[in-house]
Protein backbone atom coordinates (compact mmCIF):
# COMPACT_ATOMS: atom_id res chain seq x y z
CA UNK A 1 0.00 0.00 0.00
CA UNK A 2 1.07 3.18 -0.91
CA UNK A 3 1.79 6.10 1.62
CA UNK A 4 1.31 9.54 0.24
CA UNK A 5 2.73 12.58 1.85
CA UNK A 6 0.94 15.03 3.50
CA UNK A 7 0.23 17.74 1.39
CA UNK A 8 0.97 21.29 2.60
CA UNK A 9 -1.92 23.65 3.13
CA UNK A 10 -3.08 25.60 -0.15
CA UNK A 11 -2.33 28.91 1.15
CA UNK A 12 1.88 28.05 1.45
CA UNK A 13 1.52 26.93 -1.80
CA UNK A 14 -0.23 30.28 -2.74
CA UNK A 15 2.32 32.22 -1.19
CA UNK A 16 5.06 30.45 -2.69
CA UNK A 17 3.30 30.55 -6.54
CA UNK A 18 2.31 34.28 -5.80
CA UNK A 19 6.25 35.59 -5.09
CA UNK A 20 7.99 33.40 -7.97
CA UNK A 21 5.29 34.12 -10.51
CA UNK A 22 6.96 35.64 -13.82
CA UNK A 23 5.10 38.90 -14.10
CA UNK A 24 5.97 39.09 -18.09
CA UNK A 25 4.48 36.02 -18.96
CA UNK A 26 2.45 35.67 -21.79
CA UNK A 27 -1.59 34.57 -21.14
CA UNK A 28 -4.47 35.50 -19.67
CA UNK A 29 -5.08 34.04 -16.75
CA UNK A 30 -6.67 31.28 -15.08
CA UNK A 31 -9.87 31.11 -16.39
CA UNK A 32 -8.69 30.99 -19.80
CA UNK A 33 -8.77 27.15 -21.41
CA UNK A 34 -5.83 28.42 -24.11
CA UNK A 35 -3.88 29.16 -21.07
CA UNK A 36 -1.22 26.65 -19.28
CA UNK A 37 0.21 27.60 -16.18
CA UNK A 38 4.15 26.19 -16.08
CA UNK A 39 6.14 25.82 -13.45
CA UNK A 40 9.57 24.47 -12.11
CA UNK A 41 11.34 23.29 -9.17
CA UNK A 42 14.25 25.99 -7.69
CA UNK A 43 17.21 24.90 -10.11
CA UNK A 44 18.31 25.68 -13.47
CA UNK A 45 17.85 22.46 -15.13
CA UNK A 46 14.00 22.38 -14.05
CA UNK A 47 13.55 26.00 -15.36
CA UNK A 48 15.23 25.00 -18.53
CA UNK A 49 13.03 22.25 -19.54
CA UNK A 50 9.81 23.84 -18.45
CA UNK A 51 10.92 26.89 -20.62
CA UNK A 52 11.42 24.28 -23.65
CA UNK A 53 7.62 22.98 -22.53
CA UNK A 54 6.33 26.44 -22.20
CA UNK A 55 8.06 27.94 -25.95
CA UNK A 56 6.70 25.16 -27.91
CA UNK A 57 3.00 25.15 -26.65
CA UNK A 58 3.31 29.46 -27.90
CA UNK A 59 4.41 28.32 -30.80
CA UNK A 60 0.96 26.24 -31.14
CA UNK A 61 -0.68 29.36 -29.93
CA UNK A 62 -1.51 28.31 -26.54
CA UNK A 63 -1.28 30.95 -23.61
CA UNK A 64 1.22 30.14 -21.29
CA UNK A 65 1.43 31.47 -17.84
CA UNK A 66 5.14 31.21 -16.37
CA UNK A 67 5.63 30.39 -12.58
CA UNK A 68 9.25 29.45 -12.14
CA UNK A 69 11.55 28.75 -9.47
CA UNK A 70 9.01 27.39 -7.10
CA UNK A 71 10.73 25.47 -4.64
CA UNK A 72 10.46 21.76 -4.02
CA UNK A 73 7.85 18.90 -4.05
CA UNK A 74 6.61 19.96 -1.21
CA UNK A 75 5.60 23.36 -2.87
CA UNK A 76 4.53 22.54 -6.21
CA UNK A 77 2.36 18.89 -6.04
CA UNK A 78 -0.11 20.58 -4.04
CA UNK A 79 -0.20 23.80 -6.55
CA UNK A 80 -0.82 20.68 -9.15
CA UNK A 81 -3.28 19.31 -6.81
CA UNK A 82 -5.45 22.71 -6.39
CA UNK A 83 -5.16 23.70 -9.25
CA UNK A 84 -3.01 26.98 -9.15
CA UNK A 85 -0.54 25.21 -11.71
CA UNK A 86 -1.33 23.04 -15.27
CA UNK A 87 1.97 21.33 -15.50
CA UNK A 88 5.46 20.89 -14.48
CA UNK A 89 8.24 18.52 -15.28
CA UNK A 90 9.48 16.36 -13.25
CA UNK A 91 12.08 12.89 -12.81
CA UNK A 92 9.85 9.73 -13.01
CA UNK A 93 11.65 7.60 -10.06
CA UNK A 94 12.04 10.80 -7.48
CA UNK A 95 8.70 11.48 -7.91
CA UNK A 96 7.42 8.00 -7.42
CA UNK A 97 9.91 7.80 -4.05
CA UNK A 98 8.77 10.71 -3.17
CA UNK A 99 5.18 9.91 -3.30
CA UNK A 100 5.57 6.25 -2.39
CA UNK A 101 8.13 5.68 0.04
CA UNK A 102 7.86 2.04 0.21
CA UNK A 103 8.13 1.15 -3.79
CA UNK A 104 10.83 -0.93 -5.22
CA UNK A 105 10.73 0.34 -8.53
CA UNK A 106 13.77 1.24 -10.31
CA UNK A 107 13.85 0.06 -13.99
CA UNK A 108 12.19 2.95 -16.17
CA UNK A 109 9.21 0.64 -17.64
CA UNK A 110 8.45 -0.50 -13.64
CA UNK A 111 8.13 3.47 -12.68
CA UNK A 112 6.61 4.18 -15.38
CA UNK A 113 3.73 1.04 -14.63
CA UNK A 114 3.43 2.41 -10.90
CA UNK A 115 3.11 6.04 -11.18
CA UNK A 116 -0.14 6.16 -12.87
CA UNK A 117 -1.71 4.70 -9.56
CA UNK A 118 0.15 6.46 -7.23
CA UNK A 119 -0.22 10.12 -8.42
CA UNK A 120 -2.90 11.74 -6.07
CA UNK A 121 -6.06 12.01 -8.01
CA UNK A 122 -6.41 14.87 -10.38
CA UNK A 123 -2.45 14.55 -11.75
CA UNK A 124 -1.57 12.46 -14.49
CA UNK A 125 2.09 11.51 -16.33
CA UNK A 126 2.48 12.48 -19.85
CA UNK A 127 5.12 10.38 -21.53
CA UNK A 128 8.54 10.38 -20.36
CA UNK A 129 11.65 12.00 -22.27
CA UNK A 130 14.83 9.74 -22.93
CA UNK A 131 16.84 12.56 -21.03
CA UNK A 132 17.14 11.42 -17.70
CA UNK A 133 19.12 13.64 -14.61
CA UNK A 134 20.08 10.86 -12.54
CA UNK A 135 23.17 9.12 -9.86
CA UNK A 136 26.09 7.79 -12.15
CA UNK A 137 28.80 6.40 -11.37
CA UNK A 138 31.90 7.40 -13.25
CA UNK A 139 35.39 6.58 -14.03
CA UNK A 140 38.03 8.52 -15.72
CA UNK A 141 39.32 7.39 -19.38
CA UNK A 142 42.26 5.91 -18.18
CA UNK A 143 41.10 3.52 -15.36
CA UNK A 144 38.30 2.53 -17.78
CA UNK A 145 41.06 1.31 -19.98
CA UNK A 146 43.46 -0.15 -17.61
CA UNK A 147 41.18 -2.18 -15.92
CA UNK A 148 38.20 -3.15 -18.66
CA UNK A 149 36.08 -1.79 -16.87
CA UNK A 150 32.44 -0.39 -18.62
CA UNK A 151 29.79 -1.53 -16.11
CA UNK A 152 29.04 -1.03 -12.11
CA UNK A 153 29.32 -4.81 -12.43
CA UNK A 154 32.94 -4.98 -13.73
CA UNK A 155 34.02 -2.83 -10.77
CA UNK A 156 33.51 -6.34 -8.72
CA UNK A 157 37.07 -7.48 -9.92
CA UNK A 158 38.65 -4.20 -8.66
CA UNK A 159 41.20 -4.57 -5.90
CA UNK A 160 41.08 -1.78 -3.06
CA UNK A 161 38.10 -0.25 -4.90
CA UNK A 162 38.04 3.83 -3.35
CA UNK A 163 34.66 5.73 -4.52
CA UNK A 164 33.55 9.86 -3.43
CA UNK A 165 29.77 10.64 -3.23
CA UNK A 166 27.76 12.54 -1.04
CA UNK A 167 27.74 11.48 2.40
CA UNK A 168 23.84 9.86 2.31
CA UNK A 169 25.68 7.30 -0.56
CA UNK A 170 27.12 5.40 1.97
CA UNK A 171 23.55 4.44 3.45
CA UNK A 172 21.33 4.79 0.21
CA UNK A 173 19.71 1.73 -1.73
CA UNK A 174 21.39 2.84 -4.76
CA UNK A 175 24.88 3.62 -2.82
CA UNK A 176 27.28 1.10 -0.94
CA UNK A 177 24.69 -1.14 -0.01
CA UNK A 178 23.21 -1.53 -3.24
CA UNK A 179 26.78 -1.88 -4.88
CA UNK A 180 26.65 -4.98 -2.37
CA UNK A 181 23.53 -6.37 -2.51
CA UNK A 182 23.33 -5.62 -6.50
CA UNK A 183 26.59 -6.32 -7.71
CA UNK A 184 28.29 -8.14 -5.32
CA UNK A 185 30.90 -5.01 -4.38
CA UNK A 186 32.92 -5.68 -0.76
CA UNK A 187 35.15 -3.46 0.53
CA UNK A 188 35.15 -0.20 -0.79
CA UNK A 189 37.11 2.86 0.37
CA UNK A 190 34.39 5.40 0.77
CA UNK A 191 35.04 9.28 0.59
CA UNK A 192 32.31 11.60 0.99
CA UNK A 193 32.32 14.70 -0.16
CA UNK A 194 29.07 17.18 0.35
CA UNK A 195 29.31 19.04 -3.31
CA UNK A 196 26.61 16.64 -5.38
CA UNK A 197 29.34 15.55 -7.59
CA UNK A 198 30.39 18.84 -7.62
CA UNK A 199 34.12 20.59 -7.97
CA UNK A 200 35.46 18.82 -5.07
CA UNK A 201 34.56 15.50 -6.21
CA UNK A 202 35.28 15.84 -9.95
CA UNK A 203 38.49 16.97 -8.36
CA UNK A 204 39.36 13.67 -6.29
CA UNK A 205 38.20 11.33 -9.03
CA UNK A 206 40.59 13.20 -11.87
CA UNK A 207 43.87 13.47 -9.27
CA UNK A 208 43.47 9.73 -8.28
CA UNK A 209 42.32 10.11 -5.38
CA UNK A 210 39.30 7.73 -5.95
CA UNK A 211 38.79 5.34 -8.56
CA UNK A 212 35.14 6.47 -8.79
CA UNK A 213 32.89 9.10 -8.44
CA UNK A 214 28.83 9.58 -7.94
CA UNK A 215 28.24 12.50 -10.42
CA UNK A 216 24.69 13.83 -11.75
CA UNK A 217 23.91 12.18 -15.09
CA UNK A 218 23.62 15.82 -16.63
CA UNK A 219 26.55 17.42 -15.14
CA UNK A 220 28.77 19.35 -17.90
CA UNK A 221 32.14 18.23 -16.68
CA UNK A 222 31.33 14.42 -17.55
CA UNK A 223 31.69 15.39 -21.19
CA UNK A 224 34.20 17.87 -20.56
CA UNK A 225 36.68 15.69 -18.95
CA UNK A 226 35.92 12.76 -21.22
CA UNK A 227 34.40 10.83 -18.46
CA UNK A 228 33.77 7.07 -18.90
CA UNK A 229 29.72 7.16 -17.07
CA UNK A 230 29.68 3.35 -16.14
CA UNK A 231 26.65 1.38 -17.25
CA UNK A 232 24.27 -0.11 -14.95
CA UNK A 233 22.40 -3.56 -16.19
CA UNK A 234 20.65 -4.14 -13.02
CA UNK A 235 18.93 -0.52 -12.53
CA UNK A 236 20.76 -0.41 -9.15
CA UNK A 237 20.15 3.43 -9.86
CA UNK A 238 16.40 3.66 -10.43
CA UNK A 239 15.52 5.67 -13.56
CA UNK A 240 15.00 9.17 -13.49
CA UNK A 241 13.56 9.92 -17.29
CA UNK A 242 12.29 13.92 -17.59
CA UNK A 243 8.56 13.72 -17.38
CA UNK A 244 5.79 16.26 -17.41
CA UNK A 245 2.93 16.01 -14.84
CA UNK A 246 -0.20 17.63 -15.64
CA UNK A 247 -3.67 18.83 -13.94
CA UNK A 248 -5.75 15.94 -15.32
CA UNK A 249 -8.61 18.35 -15.62
CA UNK A 250 -7.31 21.60 -17.17
CA UNK A 251 -4.80 20.60 -20.05
CA UNK A 252 -6.34 19.98 -23.34
CA UNK A 253 -6.12 16.73 -25.92
CA UNK A 254 -4.42 19.40 -27.89
CA UNK A 255 -2.16 20.96 -25.34
CA UNK A 256 -0.76 17.12 -24.47
CA UNK A 257 0.15 16.61 -27.93
CA UNK A 258 2.63 18.94 -28.30
CA UNK A 259 4.05 18.20 -24.70
CA UNK A 260 4.52 14.65 -25.95
CA UNK A 261 6.26 15.75 -28.94
CA UNK A 262 8.89 17.59 -27.40
CA UNK A 263 9.20 15.07 -24.82
CA UNK A 264 10.21 12.51 -27.99
CA UNK A 265 13.17 14.51 -28.54
CA UNK A 266 14.36 15.30 -25.94
CA UNK A 267 17.66 13.19 -24.56
CA UNK A 268 20.59 13.42 -21.88
CA UNK A 269 22.86 14.23 -24.48
CA UNK A 270 20.59 17.79 -25.06
CA UNK A 271 19.86 18.36 -21.33
CA UNK A 272 24.04 18.04 -20.34
CA UNK A 273 24.64 21.01 -23.93
CA UNK A 274 21.61 22.83 -22.09
CA UNK A 275 23.19 22.41 -18.50
CA UNK A 276 26.44 23.97 -20.12
CA UNK A 277 25.87 26.87 -21.82
CA UNK A 278 23.64 27.88 -18.74
CA UNK A 279 26.19 27.07 -16.35
CA UNK A 280 29.32 27.80 -18.35
CA UNK A 281 31.40 30.71 -19.92
CA UNK A 282 28.21 31.75 -22.04
CA UNK A 283 25.66 31.98 -19.00
CA UNK A 284 22.50 31.72 -21.30
CA UNK A 285 19.55 32.29 -19.94
CA UNK A 286 16.39 29.42 -19.71
CA UNK A 287 14.53 31.16 -22.37
CA UNK A 288 17.55 31.49 -25.28
CA UNK A 289 18.80 27.45 -24.47
CA UNK A 290 14.91 26.38 -24.61
CA UNK A 291 14.14 28.62 -28.29
CA UNK A 292 17.64 27.45 -29.82
CA UNK A 293 17.00 23.58 -29.00
CA UNK A 294 13.47 23.94 -30.01
CA UNK A 295 14.59 25.44 -33.28
CA UNK A 296 17.33 23.04 -33.69
CA UNK A 297 14.96 20.12 -33.24
CA UNK A 298 12.38 21.99 -35.98
CA UNK A 299 9.63 21.83 -32.94
CA UNK A 300 9.08 25.63 -33.91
Amino acid sequence: MRTTRTALVAAAAALALTACSDPSSSGGGSDDDSTVRIGSAAFPESEIIAEVYAQALEAEDFSVERRMQIGAREVYLPALENGELDMLPEYTGNLLSYIDSETTATSPEDIEAELPDALPDGLEILDPAPAENKDSLNVTEDFASENDVASIADLADVDGLSLAANPEFAERSYGIPGMERVYGITGVDFTPINDGGGPATLSALLDGTVDVADIYSTTPSIVENNLVTLEDPENMIAAQNVVPVISSDTVSDEAIEVLNKVSAELTTEDLIEMNTRNSGDEKAAPATIAKDWLEDKGLI
